[in-house]
């Protein structure tokens, strides 16, 4: 576990790269709101979260139980799930949002980077609430981040 990175994995790195090569300009991990988002883009009032898909509960082929002490996995990752959906309705309140999977940039179900970095980048500029980029399925933006979060996991 403590070989585990939690901040500057690659997914994160080739998201930063992508948006800093087109102009933006954000902070990284700020600790002063809830859920230390990855970037900050304060200037678009926009918030990414870059959420790796077995840590997070991704509905995709990356996310598997663990055959070994199951209950604590269980235990820590639904936990992980409920913060991430705690943060997510305090965040709204007052930050657009986005979610990337770490689905749509590794493995067999993953998107065009450049393709992603433009989406990415056409939601930052737009006045759309809630981005969700995950593999294969494209994006989907939309007003409300609840939308998207009634999907229900198998346990």
């Amino acid at each position: 576990m403590a070989s585990i990175r939690s901040v500057n994995t690659r997914p994160e790195l080739i998201i930063r790269r992508g948006l800093h090569r087109l102009g933006y300009r954000y902070s990284l991990h700020s600790s002063k709101l809830p859920g230390t988002p990855d970037m900050v883009l304060r200037r678009h009032n926009a918030l990414l979260f870059i959420h790796g898909c077995f840590w997070h509960k991704h509905a995709c082929y990356l996310f598997r139980w663990p055959k070994t002490r199951t209950q604590f996995w269980k235990n820590k990752i639904n936990r992980n799930v409920q913060r991430d959906a705690d943060t997510l309705d305090i965040l709204k309140e007052n930050w657009r949002i986005g979610v990337i999977w770490e689905c749509s940039l590794k493995g067999k179900n993953r998107l065009c980077i450049s393709e992603l970095i433009n989406d990415l980048a056409s939601w930052i500029e737009s006045t759309s609430s809630y981005l969700e980029i995950k593999g294969v399925s494209k994006t989907v933006a939309t007003e409300d981040p609840a939308e998207v979060q009634g999907l229900q996991f198998p346990d």
